[in-house]
């Protein structure tokens, strides 16, 4: 598929212009999940500065190999009408990176150096070698130089305090996906509805968006790009995990267990028959990876909660871990039928209890940011208890502000019952101590009856509670959602 016009990441590329037009010598360390863009950002920046940039990506082959490689680079920038002798080497990597200094003597250089982590593998004293040509040699030069990786444990571990460059860098990028207010850059044909569908598959990779077919409808594409046998988005889920993992069979069960419902513990253990101890063990390795996170309910504390949940964060492997792991023998002989149909019926569910629920978290989050509320928040999430569950919660101890919401993905207007369960409800999600006001919002994709936009005034005249009091409600629908998720990120731009 032929590479798109690259879009989005504004706020990366801003920081990438002010590292270069610092007057000293600058060290960015890239990273992110495999497929991310960062390679894409890299050169697409390079490309305001082509005469001054140099690009090197390791690969998988020997230290040799790979010093050759990167002399062969540096020699071709200095002398572009000469081609490098094939043999061409510079002796060591000191000798390499002081040609490099050189290079960025007079001049503003960009020197990037891509999967660094390959040549960590074969050359693991390279960050050493690297602190010393820094201290001595790179830090007096214009040179601004970029190391990028996908392995995100080694990324990782050149900043920890133990590591030979720490302190050395100016920045650090751990570059996210892209967020679904840049979806209609990418699918302007799609609905707002079509592009959350794309978003609960895909998450914000761009690597995978571009594999669509903008003609076709999107489940279409699902069908092509991820229950076909020879699709490279099958290899997805192990080339994520071996990053960090060597043995991933327990932790492809507890990943599978809560992207099917099982988020605690106890819940985790029952599903995968694994032991609590080893499944407690198995959690602690995912969270520090980051595939998984532990949420509490937002109105109580991080440390001391005992209402822990935990979710899959990254969207395709919780996609893949709910629909396509457990159909991977049928989908190897092509037989696609069982898998399209599962995804058909469940996928609204699927939605509502993640992508749209997130959705109308940070829709949550911003609106509070620019001034669109009577109430401001810092903090939100979801909230329960035994029997009752908040899908959207924003909260601000010191001014004791509280936002609820609920979130419905069902296409048809939705009448006020969503909202009226949460009036009355409130009271036993609101902290104790002090006196709260308590805002409403009521997120339906399909928007609202007439009757419940009537009505919406006065369904919180009538409730209080002890110490709370209603401070209004509003409704939105998806439309409005997107809009303004699209509107604030332009202003931001």
């Amino acid at each position: 598929m032929a590479k798109t016009e690259f879009k989005g990441r504004h706020q990366e590329l801003k920081l990438l212009d002010d590292l270069w037009n610092t007057p000293s010598a600058t060290l960015l360390i890239l990273y992110g999940r495999r497929r991310v863009g960062k390679t894409r950002l890299l050169t697409h920046w390079m490309g305001r500065h082509s005469q001054q940039a140099i690009y090197w990506v390791a690969e998988p082959t020997s230290a040799l190999d790979q010093l050759r490689s990167f002399s062969q680079a540096l020699f071709n920038f200095n002398q572009p009408d000469v081609p490098a002798p094939l043999e061409f080497s510079y002796a060591t990597w000191e000798q390499a990176l002081q040609q490099a200094a050189a290079l960025a003597k007079e001049k503003r250089l960009a020197l990037f150096i891509d999967e660094v982590t390959y040549l960590l593998d074969v050359h693991p004293s390279f960050p050493g070698t690297l602190q010393k040509m820094w201290d001595h040699h790179l830090s007096k030069t214009n040179l601004i130089l970029a190391l990028s990786g996908s392995q995100m444990g080694m990324m990782q571990n050149l900043l920890t305090y133990e590591a030979p460059l720490y302190g050395r860098a100016s920045a650090q990028i751990k570059l996210p996906p892209l967020s679904f207010d840049v979806t209609p850059e990418f699918f302007p044909g799609y609905s707002a509805a079509e592009r959350v569908k794309v978003y609960a598959a895909f998450g914000g990779i761009p690597a995978y968006w571009e594999r669509l077919d903008l003609s076709m409808p999107v489940m279409d594409n699902l069908r092509d790009q991820l229950l076909t046998s020879n699709t490279l988005m099958q290899e997805e889920p192990r080339l994520l995990l071996q990053d960090f993992i060597n043995d991933p069979h327990n932790y492809v069960a507890i990943m599978r267990a809560i992207a099917h419902g099982a988020q605690t513990q106890h819940l985790i253990a029952k599903r995968t028959g694994l032991s609590s101890g080893h499944v407690s063990k198995y959690l602690s390795v995912l969270r520090d990876t980051g595939f998984v996170e532990r949420q509490v309910p937002v109105t109580e504390n991080a440390s001391t909660s005992r209402r822990g949940r935990y979710f899959v964060t990254d969207p395709y492997l919780r996609f893949y871990y709910r629909f396509l792991s457990a159909y991977q023998a049928q989908l190897a002989l092509g037989e696609q039928q069982q898998a399209m149909k599962v995804i058909e019926q469940y996928l609204p569910e699927f939605i509502e209890t993640n992508t749209w629920q997130e959705l109308c978290r940070e829709w949550l989050l911003r609106a509070s940011a620019h001034d669109e509320l009577p109430l401001q928040v810092e903090d939100v999430g979801g909230a329960w208890k035994r029997t009752n569950f908040f899908d959207v919660v924003g909260i601000s101890r010191p001014q004791n502000h509280l936002v609820l919401g609920s979130s419905d993905w069902n296409r048809r207007p939705a009448d006020l019952s969503a909202v009226q369960a949460l009036v009355e409800k409130t009271s036993s999600i609101v902290p104790k101590g002090g006196k709260w006001n308590v805002f409403y919002v009521g997120f339906a994709a399909g928007g609202w009856t007439k009757e419940a936009r009537a009505l919406a005034a006065e369904l919180t005249r009538n409730g209080k509670g002890k110490n709370w009091k209603p401070a209004g409600v509003r409704l939105l629908d998806l439309e409005q959602v997107d809009a303004d998720l699209t509107r604030w990120a332009q202003e931001l731009d």
